[in-house]
């Protein structure tokens, strides 16, 4: 398995495992990453740990470090 192969939806949608649909804060977690993506920003102030997140699109444009990002696109 190669981590520099990006997944279908992985600009869109986090991996279940770094991130689940049922995660109570999902939808909000959602959003920032959809606002920060769009305004082309590195990443959002994670609502949960008060971390920065970065963005799939920020992930993609460098080789997957491992260190298990939440919307890594690189996850099979």
């Amino acid at each position: 398995m190669s981590l520099e192969i990006i997944r279908p939806d992985g600009l869109t949608v986090p991996h279940p495992s770094r991130l689940s649909p049922d995660h109570p804060k999902f939808d909000e977690i959602m959003a920032r990453h959809h606002a920060a993506s769009s305004d082309g920003d590195m990443g959002y102030t994670d609502p949960v740990s008060g971390l920065f997140a970065m963005t799939a699109t920020h992930l993609a444009s460098r080789p997957c470090c491992t260190r298990g990002c939440r919307h890594c696109p690189y996850i099979t």
